[in-house]
């Protein structure tokens, strides 16, 4: 790390509300990566018969448990005729996503000490499901902007290192494709394929790079002519190794400054898909599914719009903290990397 990324750094660090929103929103996500540990109706541990089984990471033969009739074991079943000394330990939430409580006289029930944030209308933990929701939101906007950075940053820095009739012809393809209608061609195409959380990432991708590629061509074109690009090609580096060990490490700021609005952006789309019927198919637990329910139910569950729409509420003003504190490290007129007050 240099001298300049070290104080941008410091810098992002001093303002502590938002240093503490990248803290939680991490926090949070590294969670949901083991959500199955959290909110599961599988043991994490089972000790039968004097063997001991990893439910929760291993799919078991119902035969193994002596159930017969069915092709995945009931664990609530079992649990009960547990010998003296057979023990099983359940995760803190011991629902899965996909799981209805029967025992309810009528559902979405309300907030109880059996479901913490109640149920959705079909019986479902709401906690369950707003967790393994966030989980596969933070996924998919995380690979959106990975894919489509990845491809923006590459274009762009073509464009603004070579020029030319490279630049000309790639900022005329990167204009057209800039100005199709990217939501409405999103949904003619899944009402043509069979959606799934890959292909709503290819699509996503495949129109989110135009204007990183645009703000990455800028920072291009102005640093191909520095002193240091100048002195690296009179030493024979090749365009590439320029390009990438030289120009792009100086040429970032484009890349982390939109990052923060790419990922909202990422978890607000897949929401409005999934609200519209349009994204991942049933019953995968997602967010925008819960935001249909919170209307249908408006009146008589509360709880699912109050916790529903809260959880995006929060993920998102986290997002809006983590965005201030990077463009403030960024900004030469604010940043105390650059000599700036900053502010905390």
């Amino acid at each position: 790390m240099n001298e300049l990324a070290h104080r941008r750094l410091e810098a992002f660090r001093s303002r502590r509300l938002s240093f503490y929103a990248l803290i939680v929103l991490a926090t949070l996500f590294f969670a949901s990566l083991f959500a199955e540990m959290l909110a599961n109706d599988r043991p994490l541990v089972l000790r039968f018969g004097g063997r001991t089984y990893w439910p929760v990471l291993v799919d078991y033969s119902p035969e193994r448990f002596g159930q017969r009739d069915t092709f995945v074991v009931d664990y609530r079943a079992l649990t009960p005729n547990l010998g003296r000394r057979d023990w099983a330990l359940w995760p803190p939430i011991p629902w899965s996503p996909f799981e209805s409580d029967r025992s309810l006289a009528s559902f979405p029930a309300p907030p109880s000490d059996t479901h913490w944030l109640g149920t959705d209308d079909k019986g479902r933990d709401l906690l369950v499901r707003l967790i393994y929701g966030f989980r596969m939101s933070m996924l998919f906007a995380l690979s959106v902007w990975l894919l489509s950075f990845a491809a923006g940053v590459l274009l762009g820095a073509v464009q603004g290192y070579f020029g030319g009739w490279i630049d000309f012809y790639g900022q005329r393809f990167t204009e057209i494709w800039s100005s199709v209608p990217i939501f409405f061609l999103i949904l003619i195409l899944i009402a043509i394929f069979t959606p799934n959380v890959v292909l709503l990432i290819v699509l996503y991708s495949l129109f989110g790079w135009p204007q990183i590629a645009q703000y990455q061509r800028a920072e291009f074109l102005a640093l191909r002519r520095r002193d240091f690009v100048e002195a690296a090609r009179a030493l024979g580096a090749s365009p590439w190794r320029i390009i990438f060990r030289h120009v792009l490490p100086n040429g970032l700021t484009p890349l982390l400054t939109f990052t923060p609005f790419t990922i909202a952006g990422g978890i607000t789309g897949i929401a409005a898909l999934d609200y519209l019927g349009f994204g991942v198919p049933p019953p995968t637990p997602s967010w925008g599914e819960l935001l249909r329910q919170s209307l249908s139910h408006f009146s008589t569950a509360w709880w699912i719009s109050a916790f529903s729409v809260g959880s995006m509420f929060v993920v998102l003003l986290l997002l809006v903290f983590i965005n201030e504190g990077v463009r403030e490290a960024f900004d030469p007129h604010r940043s105390r990397a650059f000599g700036g007050a900053g502010r905390r």
